[in-house]
């Protein structure tokens, strides 16, 4: 067995200085871990429930100088409608077409060409957003 060393005073004046300091850091230190982990909780949940529909730009091609047709893969939660707007940008980097694409499908993932009409050439094309369909 080992003998464990007492202090000489045998604890006679209460705790020591070093006693309370160390408490006092494990409290902290509990309290911000729990912070820590309640607020990457939080964090977690609301990106879950905030991902309703979210879609990828898989492709695209200029087809003419009126029109581009955009490939488009789409996650959403079965049975929810969802909507992405693509837009297309010219050359010099104005918008020259945009459009609303709806998916009523009932499947999780959906993939869809779409084709958005141009005022003129359009040289690139962007997937903006999407969300459930009647979210502002």
């Amino acid at each position: 067995m080992a003998a464990t060393r007492e202090s000489p005073l045998g604890g006679r004046y209460g705790r020591s200085a070093d006693d309370r300091a160390d408490r006092r850091l494990k409290i902290i230190g509990a309290v911000l871990g729990a912070g820590l982990l309640a607020l990457v909780g939080w964090f977690g949940v609301s990106y879950i429930t905030g991902q309703d529909v979210s879609g990828e730009l898989i492709k695209f091609k200029v087809v003419s100088d009126q029109a581009v047709e955009a490939h488009l893969e789409v996650r959403k939660d079965a049975g929810t409608a969802g909507v992405c707007t693509v837009r297309t940008l010219s050359e010099a980097g104005g918008e020259v077409g945009w459009k609303d694409v709806r998916f009523d499908e009932p499947e999780t993932r959906v993939d869809k060409v779409v084709t958005v009409r141009t005022t003129e050439r359009a040289t690139a094309l962007e997937l903006v957003r999407c969300q459930p369909a009647g979210s502002g």
